[in-house]
């Protein structure tokens, strides 16, 4: 009786050790630490990385394109993607024509607008400039965006 229940004991302990050593596996492997959530990056490099079309299609986008090419303010190539570079070409024309278009950096700001809605005041829109691109801003965009330069 003794054998029948040493071997018993003996079951049960390799039983029990199976399943703790299973379990402190699965628990150390779990409990193993995360990697540290990296911090969102902030920069006005990934800022201005952006497309902005403020409402254009890909048609019009080009065609705002073409006319900053045309003028001489080197949008890159005209793909309907109005992004940082089309955008710093908006800016030297805006800032060389008087309109004030802020800084040549590529993000459309609150200068940036209030610049292109004084060059379409001066093209026949009349748009409050208080540098919002709301929906008089981005019609009057399309419209003037509609036709050649």
């Amino acid at each position: 009786m003794r054998s029948s229940l040493a071997r018993v004991f003996v079951g049960a302990a390799a039983v029990v050790g199976i399943a703790a050593g299973s379990l402190a596996g699965a628990s150390a492997s779990l409990a193993a630490t995360q990697p540290a959530a990296q911090a969102a990056v902030s920069s006005p490099r990934i800022s201005i990385l952006a497309v902005n079309n403020l409402g254009l299609d890909t048609a019009h986008a080009k065609n705002w394109q073409s006319c900053l090419n045309a003028w001489g303010f080197n949008a890159g190539t005209a793909d309907g993607s109005l992004g940082p570079n089309s955008w710093s070409a908006a800016q030297r024309m805006l800032n060389a024509w008087g309109y004030n278009g802020g800084a040549v950096d590529g993000s459309v700001g609150p200068n940036t607008i209030a610049g292109l809605q004084r060059f379409l005041n001066a093209v026949g829109y009349n748009l409050a400039v208080d540098g919002s691109a709301g929906p008089a801003t981005k019609a009057a965009f399309w419209s003037y965006n509609n036709t050649g330069c």
